[in-house]
């Protein structure tokens, strides 16, 4: 019976922990800022917590000492937090890249029922309305900024694969008006296509990730070569397609008259319920109508889980790791420093500031292996690039971001792996039995 209510407690206790570690990840940081201001309150208020105070001191002065032991807390957090980023710093870019394509003053529009570019078929007649519809910007020469394009997939040598590697690159067919739709694209090297001509202009990230795609060069898309005229930088996911004139790219893949969507500049953000109502009532229409803003962010969805669920379960197993490295660290530091506990304990310490002491050494090892994880992977990763397959279409490139936010995630994983490490050897330094600890002096 005695052990059966050992192992219950045992369970309990390990359930609590779990639940707790569960809520402080999911915890705003407003929210563990006033836990810790308590808890600080705590110790300096309190005469437990000033004894807390006393004997952390102790044990973080004797961290030279133990540096070998110490250093595997930290290098093993370190490791951990340092994957963990690198993970979640991968789907931040993707995220941003595609959230940086789109704005709340532009829409796309597409067949109705269709998620992606790539599945929406648009007609002339259908492209002639939408471009007449109320709440579309006008330009200088008083046409509608309205971009009917189309969207095509072609193979290209991978600039680091062998001579019969190749990927898939995006191809956007465009029109005059595409350039004053998406203002933030600049050409950075030649010049643009010219309409009617068998030119292209690539995106920086296109021409990092496909060889043969410098200016002067020509490229086979289609059964057609084209020459490479320019190259164009506009900080988000067009950067990894290709441009060129859309009645040459429709001949070519013999599309006819028919686009895939139409992108329009908006007189302001507020047109926009307006401007999707009127598309609606219209009895020849049968479209979908969103801003690019909400269009890029759906469609960045299901990569950025992906990705961010691989970190989550990578992360969690090194974590495991490290929390027994902690536990196996924590226990040989309280057998070494048992008659030390135990004299503190004889003089009129109580059991719960040697638990806290225990514990804050733990957790400060803890947070310094992840400030140097963390370190580690925005020294290694931030801005780094790297390319996926978006929308079925082609490759899309984009950098690491290492946010704060993310940085902000892996210190509170270090910190619960610490939590774990160091709430059981901090149990047994407290229920050591002083009269056996006193006989070993």
């Amino acid at each position: 019976m005695g052990k059966f209510k050992s192992f219950a407690r045992g369970l309990g206790l390990f359930l609590v922990v779990i639940l707790g570690v569960a809520v402080w990840l999911v915890s705003p940081w407003f929210v563990l800022l006033a836990l810790a201001l308590a808890f600080a309150a705590w110790m300096v208020a309190t005469r437990r917590g000033q004894q807390s105070a006393s004997v952390t001191q102790i044990g973080v002065s004797t961290l030279r000492q133990r540096f070998g032991s110490s250093s595997v807390i930290v290098f093993g957090i370190a490791g951990v937090v340092a994957v963990l980023v690198a993970m979640l710093a991968m789907a931040e870019g993707y995220r941003e890249t595609l959230r940086a394509s789109g704005s709340d003053d532009t829409v796309l529009v597409l067949r109705g029922a269709s998620s992606a570019e790539v599945m929406s078929t648009l007609d002339n007649a259908a492209i002639q309305v939408i471009e007449q519809t109320p709440g579309i910007a006008k330009g200088s020469d008083g046409r509608p900024l309205a971009s009917a394009e189309t969207v095509v997939a072609a193979n290209l040598p991978v600039s680091n694969g062998g001579p019969d590697d190749t990927g898939s690159v995006q191809v956007r067919g465009v029109g005059p008006q595409a350039w004053q739709v998406r203002p933030n694209l600049k050409i950075t090297q030649g010049r643009k296509f010219e309409p009617g001509r068998r030119e292209i202009v690539v995106g920086s990230g296109a021409q990092r990730q496909f060889r043969g795609l410098d200016v002067g060069k020509q490229v086979r898309i289609g059964s057609d070569m084209w020459n490479v005229v320019g190259v164009f930088h506009a900080g988000d996911a067009n950067d990894s397609e290709i441009w060129a004139d859309a009645e040459i790219i429709a001949a070519t893949y013999r599309r006819g008259s028919t686009r895939n969507s139409v992108v329009a500049k908006l007189e302001n953000p507020q047109a926009f319920k307006a401007f999707k109502a009127t598309l609606a009532a219209d009895p020849r229409m049968e479209v979908e109508t969103q801003t690019t803003l909400d269009y890029f962010s759906k469609q960045s969805e299901g990569m950025t889980k992906v990705i961010r669920i691989i970190g989550m379960i990578v992360g969690a197993i090194m974590a495991i790791g490290a929390v027994f490295g902690a536990l196996n660290t924590m226990f040989a530091t309280v057998a070494t420093r048992a008659r030390e506990i135990a004299t503190l304990r004889a003089i009129g310490f109580r059991s719960v500031p040697v638990v806290i002491a225990v514990m804050l050494e733990t957790m400060l090892l803890a947070l310094l292996g992840g400030l140097v994880g963390g370190a580690l992977a925005w020294l290694v990763f931030n801005g780094y690039t790297a390319s996926t397959i978006a929308g079925g279409v082609g490759q899309l490139t984009f950098a690491f971001k290492v946010s704060p936010d993310v940085l902000w995630t892996g210190v509170k994983w270090a910190l619960a792996i610490g939590f774990i490490g160091g709430l059981f050897p901090a149990l047994r330094a407290a229920q050591m039995p002083v009269t056996d600890a006193l006989r070993s002096l």
